[in-house]
C-alpha cells in the first residue's frame, strides 16, 4: 500500500519523501487532535482512583 501510494505521488524523489513526511506528519496530527481524544473516554484503563475518598 505505501509503495502504492509513493509512486503516486508527483515529482522527483526529493519531493515525493519531502510529501511522504508531510502527510505522515498530518496523519498524526489528526490522529492526535480528534481520534484519540475521542476514544479516550470508550476505554477503561484511563480511570484513576488515587486520591479517591471513598464514602463510608
Amino acid at each position: 500500500m505505501y509503495a502504492w501510494i509513493f509512486r503516486h505521488l508527483p515529482g522527483p524523489l526529493w519531493l515525493r519523501l519531502l510529501i511522504s513526511v508531510l502527510l505522515v506528519g498530518l496523519v498524526i496530527l489528526v490522529l492526535m487532535e480528534y481520534v484519540f481524544p475521542w476514544a479516550n473516554q470508550f476505554v477503561p484503563w484511563t480511570d484513576s482512583t488515587i486520591g479517591m475518598v471513598l464514602p463510608r
